[in-house]
């Protein structure tokens, strides 16, 4: 008894099964070269200007104090360890993904619980020393390590991305453009 039965098709199928098979094939690879899929491996902050909406996020990352020394993913992924970092990456723009194909981002952007408590805990984990160093607080010590529900920007909104949380905030943001994916010889060919 088999446990898998003979998944090779009729002879009369095999043609038109290896036809569609290479087109479905030949579609998953080029979304993926469109996607620009291998930048989202890195940490590049350009990666998330890949979809325009957050060309505002990223304007006003770039003129902030944070740019120096942090980009996107070092306060909006975690930093446990490598697989949750990739998982909640994965799992993130999966989700960003399906959104912008489906035309359903909105155009005023909040970060999702997941996100705020990745923020959260990465704000402390690169400020651990400011909020225990007594000495360079204006409040008492107590104000930052006694903290129960508030966050860090609930007192520090405009970091690092000022007030921006729409594209009509900075309609001149200025952010480099990402790569055409448009092959050369296609360009030459339709230029002519």
């Amino acid at each position: 008894m088999k446990i898998l039965p003979n998944i090779t098709p009729p002879h009369q199928w095999k043609l038109p099964v290896t036809i569609v098979l290479a087109i479905f094939l030949g579609l998953y690879f080029y979304s993926v070269y469109l996607s620009n899929f291998a930048s989202y491996l890195s940490d590049k902050p350009e990666t998330c200007i890949n979809c325009h909406i957050m060309v505002p996020q990223y304007a006003t990352w770039n003129h902030s104090s944070h740019r120096g020394k942090a980009s996107c993913n070092d306060c909006h992924v975690p930093h446990n360890n490598i697989f949750e970092k990739y998982y909640f990456k994965a799992k993130d723009g999966a989700r960003h993904a399906t959104m912008f194909t489906l035309r359903r981002e909105p155009q005023v952007i909040h970060i999702k619980e997941a996100g705020i408590q990745v923020v959260q805990e990465n704000c402390i984990r690169c400020h651990s020393q400011l909020i225990l160093a007594s000495q360079q607080q204006i409040n008492k010590k107590e104000f930052h390590t006694n903290r129960t529900t508030r966050l860090c920007w609930d007192c520090h909104r405009e970091t690092p991305h000022g007030t921006v949380n729409s594209l009509s905030i900075v309609p001149n943001a200025l952010a480099p453009l990402p790569k055409s994916p448009v092959p050369k010889w296609l360009k030459d060919l339709t230029e002519e």
